[in-house]
């Protein structure tokens, strides 16, 4: 586009539209719902075209009586924030949820078929299932497709047998039960803080604390981290689910 511009002396300036913008808009067309192509979606380019992925920071902490999930909510497709508040804490049974990292795709597809898989176990037990039981699907879907998934999963929840109890299934498929699991690209900053800060016998509130301060320094740290915290607090009594704002967390992003 031109736009004119009158000086002093009368005459007429033209500034024109960057020629190396106007190439770039037309040389690579990217065609919307609505079948047109808008200035923002081409200047971004490539960074939308990479797999929906939730670099993450996911994180589950046993607690006296159950277990509290934690997550981030920030998901990226290449360099490109797709969803600010996207929901990486799934339910796969009343008591027993999953927090998701690597790619959306994978992650929610393997969910899909643990829940299918605790359905039907569930209605042949005649009775809730326990969280080992979850864990262990997982496991097998995860390390069966290991070189087709990029799925790395924490698996926690509440049953009668074992009470409150963490599974981590990393990338790979391993099977590991810890006290306490975190996950993602962000977690890489929050291991010195979380082995120093847990221990056994935390409380509700304690747990709580300790799962909102790690995930808001991995926030703070981590560039595919970010948004708001989503909790899920699982014990007996059901689950509790949370969210914390921005602006309410500890450290400031």
């Amino acid at each position: 586009y031109q736009r004119r511009v009158h000086g002093d002396l009368g005459k007429t300036l033209h500034t024109n539209f960057s020629n190396k913008m106007f190439s770039q808009l037309k040389a690579q067309p990217m065609h919307t719902s609505f079948g047109h192509a808008s200035a923002t979606e081409e200047l971004l380019g490539d960074n939308r075209s990479g797999e929906h992925m939730m670099g993450t920071s996911i994180m589950a902490v046993a607690f006296d009586g159950g277990v509290i999930m934690g997550a981030d909510s920030r998901t990226t497709t290449g360099t490109y924030v797709a969803n600010r508040v996207s929901d990486k804490i799934t339910p796969v049974h009343d008591r027993i949820f999953v927090c998701r990292s690597g790619s959306a795709a994978d992650t929610q597809a393997v969910s899909d078929i643990v829940r299918y898989w605790l359905d039907i176990h569930s209605v042949e037990i005649g009775e809730a299932p326990l969280v080992k039981t979850a864990a262990n699907l997982f496991q097998e879907v995860c390390y069966n497709n290991k070189d087709g998934l990029m799925a790395a999963i924490i698996c926690a929840g509440w049953d009668a047998k074992n009470g409150g109890s963490i599974y981590s299934i990393p990338l790979g498929g391993s099977l590991i039960k810890q006290k306490f699991a975190i996950s993602g690209s962000g977690s890489t900053y929050i291991y010195g803080y979380c082995d120093s800060y847990f221990r056994e016998g935390l409380s509700r509130q304690e747990a709580q604390d300790f799962v909102v301060k790690a995930l808001s320094h991995a926030m703070s740290r981590d560039g595919s981290s970010g948004g708001i915290v989503r909790l899920a607090i699982i014990d007996k009594d059901g689950v509790e689910r949370k969210f914390i704002p921005f602006y309410q967390l500890p450290v400031p992003q």
